[in-house]
């Protein structure tokens, strides 16, 4: 599972993506509308900035907004930023790989290559996912209804 910091990162950029052109947005507004506690939020955000994805503008008219294009950042780099490895084993990892002591020969384990299979497949599934497909998945659920 993710945890609730990658969780409230991606409400509050989903949100700020659907708000984008509007100017920065005040730190309580996304945490009253999104549901998320201030102080952490505050972390947050100052974590996404950081990391580039969002900028903030102090004074009156202030707040976040986002830096990146909602089509460029994806669920994958965020997940990444917040939760670190997107992987069942540390052996199949891409920047934080670690051998498994147990593990004879990574060439021949059956073991490595399905979780290997599945790490590929869900990184590629995440980094489809933008904040912008999101958006249009939500739109489409939306319109279901």
């Amino acid at each position: 599972m993710i945890s609730k910091k990658t969780k409230y990162a991606i409400n509050a950029l989903v949100f700020l993506a659907k708000r984008e052109g509007q100017g920065p947005i005040v730190i309580s507004e996304i945490a009253e509308k999104e549901h998320i506690p201030r102080k952490f939020l505050e972390s947050i955000l100052l974590n996404l900035k950081k990391a580039g994805i969002l900028a903030s503008k102090k004074g009156k008219g202030g707040g976040y907004y986002l830096l990146q294009d909602p089509d460029e950042i994806n669920l994958a780099d965020v997940m990444r930023l917040f939760d670190g490895p997107i992987a069942f084993l540390p052996c199949v990892t891409y920047k934080y790989y670690e051998r498994c002591e147990e593990c004879k020969d990574e060439e021949t384990c059956g073991i490595r290559d399905v979780f290997f299979e599945v790490k590929k497949k869900t990184v590629e599934l995440l980094k489809q996912a933008s904040l912008s497909e999101i958006i249009k998945r939500e739109n489409r659920l939306i319109s279901l209804l």
